[in-house]
């Protein structure tokens, strides 16, 4: 795949976090970990393009989260 560089501005603290997952080899670089993130949101908009398609409009919000949590994709209701 071809890049480009481009520049951004982000959060410091943003930044630290991402410098940090580099020093602890979870990523390559912080061109690597930015462009993971950018992947997984293109990801996430690819899908959800996709079920409004198959749902002629956004999902409905109680689908969307059954689904999450189903997928464990937020952390579990507290009952108490």
């Amino acid at each position: 795949m071809r890049s480009e560089r481009v520049t951004v501005t982000l959060p410091a603290e943003m930044v630290a976090e991402a410098k940090e997952a580099v020093r602890n080899g979870t990523a390559a670089s912080l061109s690597a970990y930015v462009a993971e993130a950018v992947q997984a949101r293109q990801d996430r908009d690819r899908s959800l393009a996709t079920l409004a398609d198959l749902y002629g409009g956004p999902p409905p919000a109680d689908e969307l989260d059954a689904a999450r949590r189903s997928l464990r994709l937020v952390p579990p209701v507290a009952v108490g």
